[in-house]
């Protein structure tokens, strides 16, 4: 039964990782829904999106390799707009995971998120950015900003930053 539930899961995973919607937040109400949750679901849930991000590199490489090696106006910006995410979760870890990680609070997520995204829509004209080589520091702090709102499973990272 692990398996299966490991398949449809890692289905899901793989249809909502790369669109605007939080994989993290669909995986943790499917698994909840087959009944795959506790110590495994979440080291698979780890390993499953670790497999996303290690794609991410490899088809941006070059763009990820020059970062590595210049300090460029991109990676200053990168590390800008990481900094809030980062702080906010290394301070409100206990409390995220705890909380946040419901089926409940995961749908909540997922409508405040959806609402989020169509008023984000309709407000597009003031904050677009063609280029991220030209991205302001203000323009990554905002995006930072949002990207805090990730932390609640359900809000889509990618999502947010759109």
């Amino acid at each position: 039964y692990d398996y299966f539930c490991a398949f449809i899961v890692g289905v899901v995973e793989g249809l909502t990782e790369y669109i605007p919607v939080s994989s993290t937040g669909h995986m943790i109400i499917v698994g909840h829904m087959l009944g795959f949750e506790g110590t495994l679901a979440d080291l698979f849930d780890v390993f499953i999106q670790l497999g996303a991000i290690l794609s991410v590199l490899v088809v941006y490489r070059e763009k990820f390799t020059f970062i590595l090696n210049t300090i460029t106006r991109f990676s200053l910006n990168l590390a800008i707009a990481m900094f809030p995410a980062c702080l906010l979760g290394l301070v409100f870890h206990g409390f995220i995971k705890n909380t946040l990680f419901g089926p409940m609070t995961v749908i909540i997520g997922l409508v405040l998120g959806g609402i989020f995204m169509i008023a984000a829509e309709k407000m597009h004209k003031h904050f677009s950015v063609t280029d991220v080589d030209h991205i302001t520091w203000k323009q990554a702090l905002k995006i930072g900003l949002f990207q805090c709102l990730s932390l609640w499973p359900g809000f889509s990272r990618s999502g947010r930053t759109l």
